[in-house]
């Protein structure tokens, strides 16, 4: 269990560059937005089966932003738990020099924050302690939340590893929102992993859902500090095989690994790796399509043009071609249409400012600056 101890680094280094900070603001701009835009690509054709998407857009595919939700560059609760994830984060850093510090309750309060957004009609409702995110009015929006999620959020009860909410739950609604966990890239990469799985049980109890949200949020911490991506992926593997129920992960990752090999990319070798509906499946599907990725434009077609989920598929390629490549690798026009861009920039901002320069902010007589009021410790 995560304790409320210092145990954990407070930011990402104890001397920031010039350089270094913009290098890790680029990182977490282009993992939050890169995340956004293959899920909105994937919003699209999320219930379609391959020939169905082939159908509609021709052999190759999809290639760019259809309609969904009644706009281009719609996204779906992934993109929005993502953002409350972020939300959650911050917090735990704000409130770290409190002997109460305990970040899996931030998180959780955070989720909830989301929660409510799925019940209410609007921001006007919200209390000044929830926050600038919680009163965003474009994330109101229901873009087909998952079961799990809604009922492991149901009440205010968090769910832990000892007592986990929804304990069958095995699809990949707490993986594509771990993203966030892999940017904390002061925390050691083991207690990356205990936190993603500490929150993931908040909603998904099973031990595949959980040990798959923490292992991708290992690859992205690796990304995030400048390693390859096969790099992180080994490293994940090494975390995992301790881990009792790791079995399911382990192996979809290993398929991930070994598709590359294979020969050149197809649709039918994304299949081969699993629908996505499942957490180790979307995990598997996200990874590889990364790994072959010519760019990220290649890298996110390849991942949705499949008969899984493909908007959490996209979301996850997203999110690892973003921390490995930057913002500016991302492609400009689908850029420029994804749904909440400004929020998601606010957010990311936020977040590598927290990282960089939390301790200065947060230390005796230091005069905080006004950013930092949007995120309450309440």
């Amino acid at each position: 269990m995560m304790g409320s101890g210092g145990a954990v680094s407070a930011t990402a280094a104890a001397v920031w560059g010039r350089a270094d900070q913009q290098d890790f603001r680029s990182r977490v701009r282009g993992c939050l937005l890169g995340g956004a835009i293959g899920d909105a690509l994937g919003a699209g054709v999320a219930s379609a089966s391959l020939a169905e998407i082939r159908a509609a857009h021709g052999p190759d595919g999809l290639a760019d932003y259809v309609p969904a939700h009644g706009r281009r560059g719609a996204v779906t609760d992934d993109t929005q738990l993502t953002l409350f994830t972020v939300d959650g984060l911050i917090r735990a850093q704000v409130r770290r020099d409190t002997g109460a510090w305990h970040p899996p309750t931030d998180v959780h309060r955070a989720y909830l924050r989301w929660a409510a957004t799925q019940r209410d009609w609007g921001p006007d409702e919200r209390r000044e302690t929830d926050g600038w995110l919680a009163r965003e009015e474009w994330l109101y929006a229901r873009r087909s939340p998952g079961r799990a999620c809604l009922t492991g959020l149901g009440d205010a009860t968090m769910g832990t590893l000892d007592h986990p909410k929804n304990p069958d739950a095995k699809d990949c609604g707490a993986v594509t929102r771990s993203a966030p966990f892999g940017l904390l890239v002061g925390w050691e990469p083991q207690l990356v992993f205990q936190l993603a799985l500490e929150c993931a049980t908040q909603t998904h109890g099973h031990p595949t859902a959980g040990l798959a949200a923490a292992a991708f949020a290992v690859i992205v911490h690796g990304l995030a500090r400048g390693d390859t991506l096969d790099s992180a992926v080994r490293h994940a593997l090494a975390l995992l095989a301790d881990r009792p129920g790791h079995e399911d992960t382990r192996d979809a990752l290993q398929r991930a690994l070994g598709a590359v090999r294979q020969g050149p990319p197809t649709a039918a070798r994304v299949e081969s790796l699993g629908e996505g509906g499942a957490a180790d499946a979307a995990l598997a599907v996200g990874v590889y399509c990364a790994l072959v990725a010519e760019d990220v434009r290649h890298g996110l077609l390849l991942a949705v043009n499949h008969g899984g989920p493909s908007d959490s598929t996209g979301a996850v390629c997203g999110n690892l071609l973003g921390a490995l490549h930057g913002e500016t690798a991302l492609p400009a026009g689908w850029l420029a249409e994804v749904e909440g861009r400004g929020t998601i920039l606010e957010m990311a901002d936020d977040f590598a400012m927290e990282m960089t320069q939390g301790a200065s902010l947060h230390g005796p007589g230091a005069s905080a600056p006004g950013w930092l009021a949007r995120y309450p410790r309440a």
